[in-house]
């Protein structure tokens, strides 16, 4: 299967897949690559329960791309959380919500079939 060449494209067809894989368990997609002057976060879905602010994270699935760069979900360090957690409180202050606010992560791996590792509750306020 054809991903992309480029490191964008890799990334946007994660995020279609990650969307995608929300709505199939349940999700209902509010809004997706929301910016502040601090950051941006991929997805902002809701279910019954939850708002989530989901960061999606694609990789071609290659072990060998993970020894050297980690996995998927690595590259969500401090920093990352940082700018998706400004971001999320710009974005409640134009939106308030009475969900219980939940910020995941969707590591979104590429090979001949594309699979989802959905990380509930990555990180918290």
């Amino acid at each position: 299967m054809f991903w992309g060449k480029t490191t964008k494209d890799i990334g946007a067809c994660g995020e279609k897949i990650a969307a995608k894989y929300l709505q199939q368990h349940g999700y209902r997609i509010i809004a997706q690559n929301v910016r502040s002057a601090h950051g941006e976060i991929d997805i902002i879905a809701e279910n019954k329960e939850f708002l989530i602010f989901a960061e999606v994270k694609a990789r071609r699935d290659d072990p060998k791309r993970f020894a050297d760069y980690g996995l998927p979900c690595e590259a969500v360090n401090k920093a990352k959380q940082q700018h998706i957690l400004y971001t999320a409180r710009v974005y409640l202050e134009k939106h308030p919500s009475d969900k219980e606010v939940r910020f995941d992560v969707l590591e979104v791996y590429l090979g001949q079939h594309a699979r989802v590792n959905h990380i509930e509750d990555a990180f918290h306020l």
